[in-house]
């Protein structure tokens, strides 16, 4: 079998009589389907691309609308708002009611959201159409994580990570097309993203009718898990101890991501253009480190990839603030990679605790890593304002030893030890 099932277990008094519950009724899993997997990859890759729209045209709007700092802090709320608290609501109406072709129509929210905000003519237009965004993105995440689930063929973590890479993608290639469509030409020019809206709702069209089909499989498949693998209280406890986890990863990830070119620029006096670049070697880190940690955890477990990503970047974080411009660039790579491997392998060991609330899970936790990078980011913000760039990354070098707290985590072994432990 290919579920992930405890061995020893705290908090159960007979491990034996949990794995049972994690075997009832359940059967060998179907062929993976890699077809349908590359398509929520690939629409992940395009909604992502669409979202950094917002973002890069802050200058812009800042300019035509005359707006504050604290006005363009409102359109980032806005849109963290409806695309972060939306998402465990959006899985949890899923979860009790298949909702297929939700896909389509939450991508059409997206669309209907960059038509408005290419001619939006006031602020609270502006404020309406990323709003509409932020929906459309409330309804994919949780959704598709659950159809790269069903088509898994129970390599689960593979999964998770390529359709996680797809929103690498899309967040490292967006800028870049925007600045080229619309920075160059005028706001009116985002229209044109609502082609690549277009092509994710066709795509997503197939993808809801492979769902449909799916459906009676997937009712069938949860019967057995109504009964909870896990006792309550330890499945709150590993739930907030993930959540501590991802705090870690994201608001580490936040100075990067955020804040990586001012420290390059004000601690070695490299250019804008170099600045750029350097931060372009760690997204593309973070994207192997993301493709990395599922099917790594599918293989060795997720609670060792989990431990091993957060708390194992401790002595790289710590030393970075203090070496030169060549050893920063190394020490950012291994980072990235080894950090990002972490959150394919949080989502799918979530999934695994609570498998009767797939979609539940899947948007509470993408919609905990949204909220997180923009409240990482304006803290973080704060911070700089007051002590300086450089303070930021000492002060967030000790953040991943917070990964201690793995050590709380219930033990779930790989797929392939299952049959030893069965037999």
């Amino acid at each position: 079998m290919n579920l992930d099932t405890p061995e020893s277990v705290p908090g159960i008094t007979n491990p034996g009589a949990a794995g049972s519950v994690s075997h009832a009724g359940a059967g060998p899993h179907p062929p993976a389907r890699f077809s349908v997997i590359a398509a929520v990859s690939f629409v992940h890759m395009l909604n992502d691309m669409m979202q950094s729209v917002i973002i890069a045209i802050y200058p812009m709007l800042k300019s035509g609308f005359h707006l504050s700092f604290i006005q363009i802090g409102l359109i980032t709320l806005t849109f963290q708002l409806t695309a972060s608290l939306l998402q465990p609501l959006v899985g949890m109406i899923t979860d009790k009611h298949p909702l297929p072709f939700s896909l389509p129509a939450g991508m059409f929210f997206t669309l209907s959201g960059l038509l408005l905000l290419s001619v939006a003519p006031t602020y609270p237009i502006v404020l309406l159409s990323v709003a509409m965004i932020g929906i459309g993105s409330s309804v994919f995440h949780p959704e598709s994580a659950r159809v790269a689930r069903m088509a898994s063929g129970g390599r689960f973590g593979l999964a998770q990570s390529l359709f996680q890479i797809g929103g690498n993608t899309g967040q490292a290639i967006g800028p870049a097309l925007v600045a080229a469509i619309v920075l160059s030409a005028g706001r009116e020019h985002v229209a044109w993203f609502g082609v690549f809206a277009l092509v994710a709702i066709v795509v997503l069209s197939q993808v809801s009718r492979w769902y449909r089909s799916h459906i009676n499989e997937r009712v069938h498949a949860r019967k057995p898990s109504d009964t909870p693998l896990y006792p309550k209280p330890l499945v709150r406890r590993t739930i907030g101890v993930l959540f501590v986890l991802m705090f870690s990863k994201f608001f580490y990830l936040a100075s990067i991501t955020s804040y990586y070119t001012f420290f390059l620029i004000h601690r070695f006096g490299v250019s804008d253009q170099t600045a750029d670049h350097l931060l372009s070697v760690f997204l593309l880190a973070v994207a192997g480190g993301t493709l990395i940690g599922g099917p790594l955890g599918d293989r060795i477990g997720r609670k060792r990839v989990i431990w091993f990503s957060i708390l194992g970047i401790t002595p790289f974080t710590l030393i970075l603030p203090y070496v030169g411009l060549g050893w920063t660039v190394n020490l950012s790579v291994v980072i990235g990679l080894i950090l990002a491997s972490a959150f394919p392998a949080i989502i799918v060991y979530a999934q695994d605790m609570l498998t009767h609330r797939i979609g539940m899970v899947s948007g509470l936790f993408y919609g905990f890593s949204f909220g997180l990078g923009g409240i990482g980011a304006a803290v973080l913000g704060v911070v700089a304002d007051h002590y300086g760039i450089v303070f930021v990354y000492q002060v967030c070098a000790f953040l991943p030893l917070l990964g201690l707290l793995a050590v709380f985590l219930p033990d779930v072994r790989p797929p392939e030890r299952e049959p030893a432990r069965a037999a």
